[in-house]
């Protein structure tokens, strides 16, 4: 059978981390990844099964090339707009790895980069029309003006195709406040089917109050929703369809890299769901993935099935070989 199209819609940044226990201000080395949210949505998503495009626009240099090889390594597929004028640039951020009681840090270096010059009028269409579903995230349209207005088109384009559409809010507090985010946000929801939703967020930036399940179950009212997803941190994550609810709790793991967690939580849900699996079962898988992620370094959940099949069977030593 061919596996089920997803297409992801966004960012991606170069990652400079320090070894860890340095500080940025006196380490002489760097290691690099390729992160992103959507990116890292369609690595986990294309490793356990599905059949991932990463949409995106970059700039015409040696640094571009290093994110689409680096997506490709993982068998999903670039459709990138190449951005050819003199400032181009790829966005980049700076890891400060920490250990309590002292905290990690991250800076952000993404002004002006070019994804955030990308208009729906230059993004390949087919990757929009032709999926069975395609992702986006609310970093993409924090980004920019320019991104808000293609973030809805992507969107609205998705759903006339029939693809089934998800969005994850992502609320970063570094690129917008609650309200800007409210404001553009609630005017994107109504083409979305599927929302990931962390409780905070819908609290927060949505303004949505009570539990998991009231929450969940108010935006599917709201915005006429297919499924809704909140996740609880610590305490699991929730699912609502409209009729029924379902509670996942989380796998205990040994946090080597945090970063990327939820976006693994994301690809590892759709990548059951999409395959007719029950959302139970569904977010089962997306728990496992996001505990397997915790422990690789890097943005990306670099894993495969029978990893992710041995933490549903309790079998912790068939990981470890």
């Amino acid at each position: 059978m061919t596996p089920p199209r997803l297409t992801a819609f966004g960012e991606s940044l170069l990652r400079l981390a320090t070894p860890t226990a340095e500080p940025i201000e006196t380490t002489d080395t760097l290691d690099v990844h390729v992160g992103g949210a959507e990116g890292n949505v369609a690595v986990a998503a294309q490793r356990l099964g599905l059949d991932a495009t990463w949409v995106s626009k970059l700039p015409a240099t040696p640094v571009g090339e290093k994110v689409t090889s680096a997506y490709r390594t993982h068998d999903v597929d670039p459709a990138v707009v190449w951005d050819e004028s003199d400032d181009a640039r790829l966005g980049t951020y700076y890891l400060e790895a920490g250990a309590a009681p002292r905290g990690s840090q991250v800076i952000y270096d993404r002004a002006g980069s070019s994804i955030t010059t990308a208009t729906f009028d230059e993004l390949p269409t087919a990757p929009f029309t032709e999926a069975d579903a395609v992702h986006v995230s609310g970093i993409t349209p924090a980004l920019s003006e320019t991104l808000v207005e293609t973030t809805k088109e992507v969107l609205s384009t998705a759903k006339d195709s029939g693809a089934t559409t998800v969005f994850d809010v992502n609320y970063r507090s570094n690129l917008w406040d609650p309200e800007s985010a409210r404001e553009t946000l609630t005017d994107l929801l109504p083409d979305v089917d599927v929302l990931f939703v962390a409780h905070r967020d819908a609290e927060a930036v949505l303004e949505y109050d009570g539990d998991a399940e009231t929450v969940a179950a108010d935006l599917h009212a709201d915005y006429d929703l297919d499924l809704v997803i909140v996740t609880t941190g610590e305490a699991g994550a929730l699912a609502f369809d409209g009729e029924r609810s379902a509670h996942q709790p989380v796998f205990e793991t040994e946090t080597v890299d945090a970063i990327g967690t939820g976006d693994a939580f994301v690809g590892g849900f759709l990548a059951a769901w999409l395959t007719e699996e029950s959302i139970p079962v569904a977010l089962e898988q997306a728990a496992a993935t996001a505990a397997l992620k915790r422990t690789i370094g890097g943005d990306a959940a670099t894993i495969r099935p029978e990893m992710v099949e041995s933490i549903l069977d309790g079998d912790v030593e068939e990981i470890s070989r």
